[in-house]
């Protein structure tokens, strides 16, 4: 139970560490997903505009607190999102590996089961917290209103969203861990041991790899959060399939995902190694 809870904690610190670095990216990609000409004067349109065009036109309109738009939703909620991830997704793997054992043969002789559904498992408790907080959060960037009947809005593409990232995320993990003892990975990447990547290299190019896979997903999700988009999902992958529209705001994410995954795997390292040193304890997180 100990070795959970600080799982709990340094995921806590993960989630802070990534709003405090990553929001003003993340506001920058919610703006580029959606046309911000229906919801914000005096900014230009994104059909028309680049990232960094909005980015600046943002800046010089409101300043560092419109770069943190939405941001309180996920100074409240963020580190109990990435607690649940980390910690469900802890918790179900030592529950998998206590009632099947230890994985022997891998899928193609790469890939563990207990880890995909360990990370199933993570994604859902992340959506499960994080699905009316990205509501909010999402209304505040694109300055739409709403009320309590529109909270779940979304509900169902943003638990497919949050499903997807985590499994993808925690595989890719996985996988560079096997790249790394086989010997494939550069060394610069590597921690000392050899048996991984170094904490930012893991956070940022896993996520990095897991955001490319799911990115259209969260384009959806972010459109049907704003309130400015009507029909169902499959109406709205259907426009954006033929509009061209899957991948945008790709670069900004990947960006921001880069600083704040990066980032926020040093601190969860650093909280996760202290604290089980501190109390001499093992760890049994994802990893």
């Amino acid at each position: 139970m100990a070795e959970l809870l600080v799982t709990f904690a340094a995921g806590a610190s993960y989630g802070m560490a990534t709003v405090v670095v990553g929001q003003p990216l993340d506001t920058i990609k919610s703006t580029y997903a959606v046309d911000v000409q229906t919801r914000m004067q005096g900014l230009p349109s994104a059909t028309k505009s680049s990232s960094f065009q909005v980015a600046k036109e943002l800046f010089f309109r409101e300043g560092i607190v419109g770069l943190y738009r939405g941001g309180l939703p996920l100074f409240l909620g963020g580190s109990f999102m990435r607690s649940a991830q980390f910690g469900v997704s802890g918790a179900c793997k030592t529950w998998l590996e206590s009632t099947f054992g230890k994985t022997e043969q891998r899928l193609f002789g790469v890939l563990d089961w207990q880890i995909i559904v360990a990370g199933i498992a993570g994604g859902i408790g992340r959506g499960v917290v994080e699905t009316p907080i990205d509501f909010l959060k999402t209304r505040r960037q694109v300055e739409k209103e709403w009320t309590i009947s529109h909270l779940l809005d979304g509900t169902g593409i943003t638990l497919a969203r949050n499903i997807s990232l985590f499994s993808f995320f925690v595989l890719y993990m996985d996988i560079s861990k096997q790249l790394c003892m086989g010997g494939y990975v550069p060394s610069i990447l590597m921690q000392p041991s050899g048996d991984g990547l170094t904490p930012f290299a893991k956070g940022a190019i896993c996520a990095n790899l897991a955001w490319l896979t799911i990115w259209p997903m969260d384009v959806l999700k972010t459109q049907r959060q704003s309130g400015n988009f009507e029909g169902s999902s499959f109406k709205l992958l259907k426009t954006n399939l033929q509009s061209g529209r899957l991948f945008r705001g790709v670069l900004p994410g990947l960006v921001r995902s880069t600083i704040a995954n990066g980032s926020s795997m040093v601190v969860y390292e650093h909280v996760h190694t202290t604290l089980t040193k501190q109390f001499q304890l093992k760890r049994k997180d994802m990893t």
